[in-house]
């Protein structure tokens, strides 16, 4: 049976929530393909993992070696090669993030597999793979093929696809030997250092209030910022306002910032180029407030106010109180 093959990603004892993305879009291509999926998990210690993720998949392939305690392109290339050249998946997918990034191209390479990174979308129709990537900053959602037959790897994008409920798998754990020998690595792990963000991770928060260059000044900001503790929410905003400097890089959503998916995404002030637009669009209610009718941010919101911020925003912060304190 055609198998396919998600890699778990993993940072300090906790799945990254590409893993669950990746596990909910490979479930419905097995579906759709008669196929079987399985995990693989790399590390020291992380049974636990395993435990949750047997529950997404048919089985979890579990290796593990104090070399894997932390990420190392050199020992995951030489885990995962002798595993997927094993196991024969039709599909592998890893997570296009920096770990993903810096390994998979090499993977494939040594495995002389086809590799498309990036992916935003994808369809399976027999064993023709239809792939979704984005061109040219984000301008232009160009559907691809492969030009040859599989087996193929792709490279997710984070926030690319949502994590839908499903019944509950009760898949196996296959606890199997690492094939890492004595031989010396070239690069070795120093330390684990956190990236720099701002008060909270806008990736991990369930509401989102987001501003742009509407709010003309740096000094108006207090009044999304209000809002959005009045919803309990977290700010966000678009590249003009990091630009300005007026809030920090951490808080942008958009090609080159995040990729959010919170439950409410109110945008306010943003007219929703492009670039911003492709990494909020998978929010589950989107709000927008532009005083220009026209503006591209309405073609992607589900509901819209077409007025001036300046008046709007305190009089749903107001609305807002009033309604927590019923």
């Amino acid at each position: 049976m055609k198998e396919i093959i998600v890699l778990a990603e993993h940072r300090r004892g906790e799945l990254r929530d590409v893993t669950w993305e990746m596990l909910s879009k490979g479930r419905q291509l097995a579906e759709n393909m008669g196929a079987e999926i399985g995990v693989a998990l790399l590390g020291k210690g992380v049974g636990p993992l395993a435990e949750a993720l047997k529950a997404k998949a048919n089985r979890v392939f579990l290796i593990e070696d104090e070399r894997l305690e932390f990420y190392n392109p050199e020992t995951y290339e030489k885990v995962l090669s002798p595993l997927i050249t094993e196991r024969k998946p039709f599909l592998t997918l890893i997570g296009h993030t920096a770990m993903g990034m810096d390994f998979a191209p090499g993977l494939a390479a040594h495995l002389k597999m086809p590799l498309a990174t990036d992916c935003i979308g994808i369809d399976a129709e027999g064993e023709t793979l239809s792939l979704i990537r984005q061109l040219y900053g984000g301008k232009v959602n160009a559907a691809i093929l492969f030009a040859k037959k599989g087996p193929y790897m792709l490279t997710i994008r984070s926030g690319a696809f949502p994590v839908l409920e499903k019944p509950l798998f009760q898949g196996e754990i296959l606890a199997l030997p690492s094939p890492l020998t004595e031989e010396g690595l070239t690069r070795r792990f120093l330390q684990y250092m956190e990236a720099a963000v701002g008060e909270v991770d806008i990736t991990q928060a369930d509401i989102l209030v987001a501003v742009g260059r509407g709010i003309k000044e740096a000094e108006n900001l207090s009044l999304v910022k209000e809002l959005a503790e009045a919803l309990g929410g977290v700010l966000a905003c678009s590249r003009p306002v990091v630009d300005k400097k007026w809030l920090p890089k951490g808080c942008q959503v958009g090609t080159s910032g995040k990729t959010v998916r919170p439950k409410v995404y109110i945008a306010i002030g943003i007219s929703g180029a492009f670039q911003h637009t492709a990494g909020m669009k998978g929010s589950g209610t989107i709000i927008a407030i532009n005083k220009d009718p026209k503006a591209p941010i309405f073609s992607v919101a589900h509901y819209g106010i077409v007025a001036d911020l300046f008046k709007i925003v305190p009089v749903l912060k107001d609305k807002v109180k009033e309604l927590k304190q019923k």
